[in-house]
């Protein structure tokens, strides 16, 4: 089932459920804002699956014994600003669409406007032939006039496209950054550092994440790979690419294959992960590199 089926089903499941605050002002408060996303027009049916998941969090914060509060309060709030954001997400990715229609409306209307322009000036040419010189001018000024006018309504495209684009960017990083706090929350463990090149998302494992000389995981790195794979689970349905090194090819191929695994037996489908080995040693700042692609 892909990712939109399931966000209509989730709707469906949503629309005629209510979840009950109780007492609770803090759950209370976060059921408000859930449902100012399913009263707003734009956003009510975007995010289905992330508003699912805040509802269940807000349902746990319900039930949730004293003592664990804190840490389900913690999860709902984070899972009700991942649905707020990613619904922004999909709004303004649909606003990129409707743009990306109408500058393509644009650009057939004025080839339209032109073609029609070219089959009057030639018969007015064929017809006036005695005032060729001054009707060639008049076009002349009309082209230039023109151009001037498209090449305006094409920089206003390509700047409003570009805001629009850097505010999806920095959502998607967000997104990430709450999607990391939730992963280490829940795991107790730390995820390695990370930095984004375009769309990807770069982790670098260090050389502690292996014990010297094979391929095994060490402590630090068996925590490296819970955290990891919590946070591929929690984000959105993303390949991942396993670069593991050292200076022996076999041991490089290895060391990938035991962080795949780790990944997988924390529940990561294998079908989404690629592994291979790099000749390069490995060192103290990386042993291996993970790369989350979209």
């Amino acid at each position: 089932m892909n990712r939109s089926t399931f966000g209509c089903l989730a709707l469906l499941w949503l629309s005629p459920i209510v979840a009950v605050a109780g007492d609770d002002p803090a759950a209370f408060q976060l059921l408000q804002r859930l449902d100012a996303l399913q009263a707003d027009p734009v956003t009510q049916r975007l995010a289905g699956y992330e508003q699912m998941q805040a509802r269940r969090a807000i349902d746990a914060l319900n039930a949730a014994r004293k003592r664990d509060r804190d840490a389900v309060l913690y999860v709902a709030q984070r899972r009700v600003e991942i649905a707020e954001i990613t619904a922004h997400t999909e709004s303004m990715q649909q606003e990129l669409n409707d743009l990306d229609r109408q500058y393509d409306d644009l650009r057939v209307e004025a080839s339209r406007r032109e073609a029609e322009r070219a089959r009057q000036q030639a018969e007015r040419l064929r017809i006036q032939a005695q005032i060729q010189a001054e009707e060639a001018e008049r076009m002349r000024q009309e082209a230039e006039a023109e151009a001037a006018a498209r090449a305006d309504v094409e920089q206003t495209l390509t700047n409003v496209a570009g805001r629009q684009t850097a505010q999806l960017s920095a959502a998607r990083r967000k997104e990430a950054e709450l999607s990391r706090q939730e992963a280490e929350l829940v795991t107790g463990a730390t995820l390695p550092a990370s930095r984004f090149s375009g769309n990807n998302e770069v982790f670098t494992v260090d050389g502690n994440a292996y014990v010297d000389g094979t391929a095994g995981l060490s402590p630090s790195g068996q925590g490296n790979a819970q955290a990891l794979a919590a946070y591929l689970q929690i984000g959105r349905n993303t390949s991942v690419r396993i670069e593991a090194y050292d200076s022996d090819t076999a041991q490089a191929q290895a060391r990938a294959d035991s962080l795949k695994a780790s990944l997988v037996a924390a529940g990561v489908s294998s079908n989404r992960i690629r592994a291979s080995g790099k000749n390069g040693a490995a060192t103290r700042a990386r042993s291996a590199v993970v790369t989350v692609s979209p």
